[in-house]
């Protein structure tokens, strides 16, 4: 992802984010609330988490390690080490296999799902990998590369890159419908790209306008539609298809991540600088509505979904009045927390 955790935070107010002409928010509140909050200290940088719905674990990168927590028994179980600058986390349950991108290493490291121990390093991705997948269509990996504006592909039968895709522009997010199509937002061209999994080629680009420096991305597979959530306050709705724009939906300041609850029928933009969740519903495949902006706090961008119990986990520090040498906010100490949006 292209912010670092302290860089653009910035404290806006929770309240009076507006929708698009067309969308209009429920008038009544929405049962959706920080329902709590697992300390996990330390420090360092943090960008994705991802979550194991079979092992019940939560996944959260940390700087060089990768946190793991049991959400049920609410208490860090363990860390994978030596994942140097690690943005984001794939995983792989047809092979009980876990990925990191390490975007200062330039790998990834593969561990054990269920063991959660190191059995690979692959070097030799492109530079700075940031954003990263497992495709159940072509069982392969994918890395988006941030500064070399292109994606690896790795075999983890072997442990190896085994192509490079070149892209139009500096990718951010990803997402795959598991049918043989992988999307990844372009955030320097406001685009994104469809690329056929099993052939290595992108197949389309298409325009994300009206918005700009798009970030997080989900899909909802059976309706065959993709989610970006962008810098301007704005998810575009594309049909995968074919790429058309389907739907504008406001959301809240300094979104970084989105995900899709197919049983809720629910999207969820975590917005790090407004410091809320804005909660969507997808009335039918070209429709939504906001129904909530719950408030978290300023710099919980990044998330993962619980499909089971439908709940958001979101990273975050307590942001101080102290500034650095650029006049960025500054973390307080030991303040790194998970927090959990749900219904009460």
């Amino acid at each position: 992802m292209r912010r670092s955790p302290l860089f653009t935070v910035l404290l806006a107010a929770l309240a009076g984010i507006s929708t698009a002409p067309s969308i209009a928010a429920d008038a009544a509140p929405a049962p959706y609330q920080v329902i709590h909050r697992l300390k996990l200290g330390g420090s360092g940088g943090w960008d994705y988490l991802n979550f194991d719905a079979q092992r019940r674990h939560l996944f959260v990168s940390r700087g060089d390690h990768v946190l793991v927590v049991d959400v049920d028994a609410d208490k860090q179980i363990g860390s994978i080490a030596n994942t140097s600058g690690v943005h984001g986390i794939a995983l792989a349950q047809d092979l009980h296999r876990g990925f990191t991108s390490n975007g200062k290493a330039d790998s990834v490291t593969v561990f054990d799902l269920d063991t959660l121990k190191t059995v690979a390093t692959v070097t030799g991705t492109g530079q700075k990998p940031d954003a990263i997948l497992y495709d159940d269509a072509s069982h392969h990996v994918f890395t988006f590369n941030g500064k070399s504006g292109n994606a690896s592909v790795i075999d983890p039968a072997s442990n190896r890159v085994i192509a490079t895709i070149a892209l139009p522009g500096k990718p951010e997010f990803a997402a795959t419908d598991n049918a043989g199509h992988v999307y990844a937002n372009i955030e320097d061209k406001a685009e994104l790209v469809a690329i056929d999994s099993r052939s290595n080629k992108v197949l389309n680009t298409w325009s994300l306008a009206p918005c700009e420096s798009p970030s997080g991305l989900a899909m909802d597979v059976a309706h065959r539609r993709l989610f970006s959530v962008c810098d301007n306050q704005t998810m575009t709705v594309l049909n995968a298809d074919n790429g058309q724009r389907v739907a504008s939906v406001a959301i809240g300041d300094g979104p970084d991540a989105v995900s899709f609850d197919p049983g809720e029928g629910m999207i969820y933009s975590s917005n790090g600088e407004s410091g809320t969740l804005t909660v969507i519903h997808e009335d039918d495949a070209d429709h939504y509505r906001v129904v909530a902006n719950v408030p978290t706090q300023a710099s919980a961008r990044t998330q993962a979904l619980d499909p089971l119990k439908h709940r958001v986990y979101l990273s975050a520090v307590q942001l101080g009045t102290g500034k650095d040498a650029r006049g960025r906010p500054v973390a307080v100490a030991d303040s790194f927390s998970v927090l959990t949006v749900g219904k009460h």
